[in-house]
């Protein structure tokens, strides 16, 4: 064994590590090449360390690496066995991708798969390369890859506000986490930058644009130092598994935390602010731990609350607390100590005279010989922190537990008497020895009953009777013989001891017993809580839960639709302002906490994973408790646990509901989609032919009168405009239906906007129509088809809303990494409070109006746009100003996209769409 592996290994927990050791030999390893950016020499790393392993005679093959035409990394590539990449047809073009089941079927010892954030074409077995390379793990494969700090998905949104570019591949953190080995691979910002310039990283034109953009210095400072914490996090981890895993029991001061020792003395807030102050200097991680030994449980009240107001404290500076129950004070520290691994623990310092030490040894100074290897710091106590004399209000507070314990003394001294009166008919039976044993039986089953205290009077007691009844000269506390003294001594001694031991078990096991009455709590109620399916359910189970578990009254409060809480019929001693704010903030409120504590009321909220679902409000049944049970934080936890049980029961209540509802909604819109597809089908040839016969009948010969042909052209653009709706209600079945795929092709905005105002014309022809198109507007991956329709929509929408001779404008900007297109106009605008309404199928601007329409045009348009990742809207506008309606597409983000893609980006932006439409039909 390791010279610091002095704890022996539980046997449940040797057994899991061996399972879990069998499990991790038939998976393969997995080692990631982390770095802050693109550049830094990961997949360069990753070859070298390839090279070295071939050289060495390990087998290899490499799965696929993407070189972006550095002449380095391609230098490292050569004479290593290659995999033969699959080709994969992908909208008319032929892209080079990973072969899997090639990969599989070879089975190599080990396979280098780089950017393990890609994403495959679609179409493969896996949309990831992170899950490719879970198979080839989970078949025994070795791998290895390469990450950037931006590709994890905890930090995508850090990295998206520090560079201005959101990254759209990720890979999920505990694919990182699960890896088994991580080499950092780090170089300062001005070398890379160095590197850049030189053209080692991308090629000269993609340089000088990722320099102006994600390559600034500011960003690759930012980027390594997420990387190098990233990285000690996983280390600390690792440290900490293998010290689990060896049964270490010494601290390895690996990292600054922090433990502060609570005690009863008065002084201790300022030992808590002392540790906050040293914590925040050292930015680290601290604890704060009160250990509650047998003659702690019987300290009065006030000073029991004041040391659980002194534990608040340190969790509202940020602590993590806790309690243990323990007779051996250093001991638990010590022990507390390695197993969170903190070196460092602080502690008040003592007043205890040198008598008080050469006794009783302070817990700092057996800390110090317990462990040897842990930092101990001493925090003096001010002046002003002198004993403080206790008050009137103490003492009644005190009161009612005083005849009590006076009862407990009489009655041991009473049962130490009757002991020795008992057993003087027995002296001519037995022998002295004997009679002293039932003495100390008596001490033991005082212990037991009353503690250590009335078992140290019973003692004292039980002597005296002794020596007055037993030893000669009887019936007095003379001693004839010496012998005797020692047979008190022993006999006092013995029952001390005896009185202590059995008065610290009494202690642990009525903990021991408090701990499983928890634990069986929390039990029930999550099993009783499992199988509701109504509200009305989880409000009975957990008001008698809670009743029995913390002898307090439960109330529960549901938020209506706008969020405001309803109080239930029987609930007139409730706050509701209080309730509310709580409920608002998501914060605890009333008795024991820091906001209006005057409330005999306790306002906790029930906060589920997605949104607080409601408030649970206690009035505790023991008043003159009620304050000190929530400040005990065991009990407070304890009540967290409860709340976020009910929380997670009513969110899945909820969304049971809202699934069932979404069901039947699911099924009304298939029922309408198919009877509005049936009905478009079967009304468009017949409106056809009529569109066909009324042109006919206008150029028929002989020439209609004036007004006959008047007539025909009525019944043609009336005609016109019945196909157009029909036709708008097959479009958007079949958009619903899934039907419609997207032809994405990179094209430029102007196109299409053109396009799209020659197809509206005969609508616009009364109007002003002006184009405000940035300059700079790049090309965008979408289907020219759609968002033709959505423009030619708007427009329409916008001149029939408009009085003649107004004028309408398109406008196109970029906006981060989104194109902002805005159709605006300077009409009457929309009708208040009807912003997103406008949206939905068969609404329509003007509820009651001659105007032409069913109210299909913009939910369209919202269908198409969503469909391409973006977005529309309705934007706030002044009164008289008109109506604007905006709608995004994403750019993509170029940095993340495969050097192939970019070059046909390049040469693809001159390109015409053709045959489009034959895609649609």
């Amino acid at each position: 064994m390791h010279p610091n592996d002095s704890q022996r290994p539980d046997p449940d927990a040797l057994l899991a590590q061996v399972q879990a050791q069998e499990k991790k030999a038939a998976r393969g390893r997995l080692r990631i090449y982390f770095g802050a950016s693109a550049g830094v020499g990961k997949t360069y790393a990753m070859l070298a360390a390839a090279r070295k392993l071939l050289a060495d005679g390990q087998d290899l093959l490499v799965g696929v690496v993407e070189t972006h035409g550095r002449q380095d990394t391609a230098a490292q590539l050569e004479g290593l066995p290659l995999l033969p990449l699959k080709a994969v047809e992908y909208r008319g073009k032929t892209l080079q991708e990973f072969d899997l089941d090639e990969a599989l079927r070879r089975a190599p010892p080990l396979i280098l798969m780089d950017e393990l954030a890609h994403s495959n074409v679609a179409g493969s077995r896996h949309p990831k390369r992170w899950q490719d390379v879970e198979e080839l793990l989970a078949a025994g494969i070795d791998v290895l890859s390469t990450v950037n700090v931006q590709h994890l998905e905890s930090l995508n949104d850090v990295v998206g506000g520090i560079t201005g570019i959101r990254v759209a591949e990720t890979l999920p953190d505990t694919v990182f986490d699960r890896a088994d080995e991580v080499v950092l691979v780090d170089i300062p910002a001005d070398e890379l930058l160095h590197r850049l310039k030189l053209g080692k990283v991308y090629k000269p034109q993609q340089a000088e644009r990722a320099s102006q953009n994600f390559f600034r210095k500011g960003n690759l400072i930012a980027l390594r130092e997420l990387a190098l914490r990233r990285t000690a996090d996983r280390v600390q981890d690792d440290v900490q598994a293998y010290r689990v895993e060896k049964s270490i029991n010494p601290v390895w001061k690996t990292g600054a935390a922090l433990l502060v020792c609570v005690g009863p003395r008065a002084g201790g807030e300022h030992v808590i602010r002392s540790a906050a102050r040293l914590a925040s200097q050292l930015n680290a991680e601290w604890h704060a731990l009160y250990v509650e030994t047998p003659n702690l449980q019987r300290l009065p009240a006030r000073e029991r609350e004041r040391i659980l107001k002194t534990l608040k404290l340190a969790q509202n500076l940020g602590a993590r607390t806790a309690i243990v129950a323990s007779a051996d004070i250093a001991a638990s520290v010590v022990e507390y100590a390695r197993g969170a691994n903190i070196s460092k623990v602080i502690v008040g310092r003592s007043r205890a005279g040198l008598l008080a030490r050469l006794w009783n040894a302070p817990p700092a100074q057996r800390m110090a010989s317990l462990a040897p290897d842990v930092d101990l710091i001493e925090v003096g106590l001010p002046a002003s922190d002198a004993p403080l004399r206790r008050s009137a209000g103490d003492e009644e507070a005190d009161a009612p537990r005083r005849p009590s314990r006076h009862w407990r003394y009489i009655f041991a001294a009473g049962a130490s008497l009757l002991t020795a009166i008992a057993s003087e008919p027995l002296q001519p039976y037995l022998d002295l020895a004997n009679i002293a044993m039932l003495s100390l039986l008596t001490v033991v089953l005082v212990a037991v009953r009353l503690g250590r205290g009335p078992a140290a009077l019973a003692s004292l007691v039980g002597v005296a009777c002794f020596d007055f009844i037993f030893v000669p000269p009887r019936f007095s506390f003379a001693v004839g013989d010496f012998q005797y003294v020692i047979t008190f001594g022993v006999m006092l001694a013995v029952g001390l001891i005896t009185g202590h031991l059995t008065a610290g078990l009494r202690f642990q096991a009525r903990v021991s017993s408090h701990r499983e009455s928890r634990a069986r709590a929390l039990y029930e109620f999550s099993r009783e809580l499992s199988g509701v399916l109504q509200t009305e359910q989880i409000f009975d189970i957990t008001k008698s839960a809670i009743e029995r578990a913390f002898r307090a009254r439960a109330t529960l409060l549901l938020p209506d639709e706008q969020g405001r809480l309803q109080a239930p019929a029987n609930a007139a001693e409730l706050d509701l302002g209080i309730a509310q704010w709580a409920f608002d903030r998501a914060e605890a409120a009333g008795t024991g906490t820091d906001t209006l504590p005057g409330s005999n009321i306790f306002y906790l909220p029930l906060i589920a994973p997605m949104r607080t679902r409601g408030l649970l409000a206690l009035l505790p049944l023991d008043e003159p408790n009620h304050r000190r049970w929530l400040l005990v934080p065991e009990q407070r936890q304890h009540l967290d646990t409860f709340a976020a049980l009910a929380a997670i029961a009513l969110e899945r209540v909820h969304y049971i509901d809202v699934a069932q509802g979404a069901l039947v909604q699911m099924e009304s819109e298939r029922l309408r989609n198919s009877l509005l597809a049936a009905l478009s089908h079967d009304l468009r040839t017949p409106l056809t032919s009529l569109v066909g016969l009324a042109e006919s009948l206008a150029l028929s010969k002989p020439a209609l009168s004036s007004a006959q042909l008047d007539m025909a052209r009525s019944l043609q653009s009336e005609t016109v405009r019945m196909s157009a709706l029909v036709a708008n209600l097959l479009d958007m079945a079949r958009i619903e239906s899934g039907q419609v795929r997207l032809n994405l092709q990179w094209q430029a905005l102007e196109e299409v906007v053109g396009s799209a105002l020659r197809a509206s014309r005969p609508q616009l022809l009364a109007h002003h129509v002006q184009t405000q198109l940035a300059p700079d507007l790049p090309l965008v991956r979408y289907d020219a088809v759609l968002v033709e329709r959505v423009l030619c929509n708007l427009l329409e929408n916008a001149a029939k809303y408009t009085p003649p001779g107004s004028t309408i404008t398109i406008a196109a900007r970029v906006l981060g990494q989104l194109l902002q297109v805005t159709v605006s106009d300077d009409g009457p605008g929309l009708p208040p409070g009807r912003e997103e309404a406008i949206f939905e199928k068969f609404t329509r601007g003007e509820r009651e109006s001659n105007k032409p329409g069913v109210g299909l045009g913009l939910a369209i348009c919202r269908a198409i746009v969503e469909a391409h990742g973006g977005t529309i809207r309705a934007q706030a506008q002044l009164p008289g100003q008109g109506a604007a309606l905006v709608f995004t597409l994403p750019l993509g983000t170029p940095p993340a996209l495969p050097e192939l893609e970019l070059d046909e980006v390049e040469t693809s932006a001159g390109t015409d769409k053709t045959k489009r439409e034959n895609d649609h039909e």
